[in-house]
């Protein structure tokens, strides 16, 4: 919503909500006007007379634009407005000022019906607004009251106040920034370097005599050392290996015997 005319906006949505769901007859004009201000003898006002920054959404974080993921704007200056709302009608000479106590309590009757402005009532710039406009009736306080009609030249007429919340007003695009790239990523990430451990899966010849050459046949070989023991005896000591085949002759080959390989 616009940062210069959103105020302006919600006032004249409060307005379509009186106008479109007051019931008496004949209609009852809806005025926006100060209460010294000349507007008609029937009709129920809505005086502005307090706009208070939202204390709740005082310190929100930047928010990613709408429509548009890789900008960031600041967050909305947000307000509560108070509104004073004040029937007039003429006086009766028995009755008195009792018109203007039905018109009162009609207009009441709408706020309290309606707690958000329905989408129907809001003016074009606050029907995509974030928030919803909400309509709280606030304790009658008679010294705030005072205040208020003290400003005035009008004497004191019986009013109700209201508060509404939240209005939002976006700030300028000069202020807004670009995202910064992110990566997305899901779950816990394998992190872990590739291995493949060597293994000697074929000896040939099992058995055979003294000196016979011996064979040894492997995955993953290749890159380490070799180490043979045989009856407890070393017989082949740290033998670098280039390939996954590797030949040894020992002094002796019985039916025992074992083979190890060490990394480098």
């Amino acid at each position: 919503m616009s940062a210069s005319t959103a105020i302006g906006m919600v006032s004249e949505s409060l307005r379509n909500l009186l106008v479109g769901e007051m019931t008496l007859s004949p209609p009852v004009n809806v005025t926006i006007l100060a209460p010294d201000e000349s507007g008609g003898d029937r009709r129920i006002n809505l005086f502005l007379y307090k706009v208070q920054e939202n204390s709740s959404l005082k310190n929100l974080d930047w928010q990613v634009k709408r429509g548009e993921p890789t900008r960031l704007v600041p967050p909305p200056l947000s307000l509560n407005l108070f509104y004073l709302m004040t029937p007039y009608a003429p006086n009766d000479p028995q009755t008195g000022n009792s018109i203007a106590h039905e018109i009162l309590g009609e207009a009441m009757r709408v706020f309290y019906e309606n707690p958000f402005v329905p989408q129907d009532y809001l003016v074009d710039g606050l029907k995509d607004a974030r928030e919803r406009i909400k309509i709280i009736q606030n304790t009658p306080n008679l010294d705030e009251l005072s205040q208020v009609w003290s400003t005035f030249t009008q004497p004191f007429r019986l009013s109700i106040l209201y508060e509404i919340s939240v209005v939002q007003l976006d700030m300028l695009s000069e202020s807004e920034r670009v995202m910064a790239t992110r990566v997305r990523q899901i779950g816990v990430p394998d992190v872990r370097a590739p291995f493949n451990p060597p293994v000697v899966e074929k000896i040939e010849p099992i058995k055979g005599p003294a000196g016979i050459v011996v064979t040894f046949r492997g995955e993953n070989l290749s890159g380490w050392r070799a180490y043979v023991t045989v009856m407890g005896r070393r017989i082949l000591e740290g033998v670098e290996l280039t390939e996954d085949v590797f030949l040894e002759r020992p002094f002796s080959l019985r039916s025992q015997h074992d083979s190890s390989t060490e990394k480098r």
